[in-house]
């Protein structure tokens, strides 16, 4: 797909899912710089073999890189899990959130990880306090994702932009080997968001993904199908008003 605005963009787009098939089609555009999955989307999908399941997609996916969580919730277990992943391939991110289900801050895991050299996708993030908290935990010799949810804190009634490009800001200061990934993104537009505020990178769902070919659709045609599509839908259903 060439568009000339799409092809502007300095964020890089990775594929959001936990279907094999529809990541291997994702694979052939070239808009698509990496992957991502979490263990929702893979129990949603039907997956019961987590490492079946990675290893398939590793096989196929070699060179971009593909983001695999961890899914225990006691620190020494995250971690024993962590290195198990981070050996299957080269091009593994390993997923580590940023607490545990008893609000336990993994800085500790974080900071052991990356000065092991394991390259980190810290997820779930939702504040600019845990931003920073991150950055100081995490070794800035080390790459690594910092992956802020601006999808969830939208559905809160706040505006993520904002936060996202204070966000930016600290990374900057502190790791300037990490990438800012704007996470969970409701709208095409999200993309837009994300390259102005400076992030790395953008996670997308299939479904958003889908939406690519209207960008820069000229306004008065997209109205011209709307209305055609209204009307086509109404005499398909057969509507009749006596008047």
């Amino acid at each position: 797909m060439s568009n000339a605005v799409l092809d502007n963009l300095k964020v890089k787009i990775f594929a959001d899912g936990a279907d094999i098939n529809g990541m291997l089609e994702m694979k052939k555009n070239p808009l698509i710089k990496g992957f991502t999955t979490n263990p929702t989307l893979m129990c949603k999908a039907g997956i019961s073999d987590y490492e079946a399941f990675a290893r398939d997609v590793l096989d196929q996916i070699t060179e971009e890189p593909v983001s695999f969580e961890v899914f225990a919730d006691e620190f020494d277990e995250m971690g024993a899990q962590a290195l198990k992943i981070a050996s299957w391939g080269k091009n593994v991110n390993v997923k580590i959130p940023v607490m545990n289900t008893k609000r336990e801050f993994a800085g500790p895991l974080l900071e052991r990880l990356s000065a092991e050299g394991v390259v980190l996708n810290v997820t779930a993030i939702m504040t600019n306090e845990q931003v920073k908290a991150i950055a100081e935990a995490i070794d800035p010799n080390t790459a690594s994702i910092i992956s802020v949810f601006a999808g969830r804190i939208a559905d809160t009634g706040r505006d993520p932009v904002p936060l996202m490009n204070e966000a930016n800001e600290i990374l900057k200061d502190l790791q300037p080997k990490a990438d800012l990934l704007w996470a969970s993104p409701r709208e095409l537009l999200n993309i837009f968001q994300a390259d102005e505020t400076g992030c790395g990178i953008i996670t997308v769902t299939n479904d958003v993904l889908k939406k690519l070919g209207t960008v820069g659709k000229d306004l008065d045609d997209f109205s011209a199908e709307t209305v055609q599509m209204f009307y086509d839908d109404a005499c398909a259903a057969g509507f009749k008003i006596d008047c």
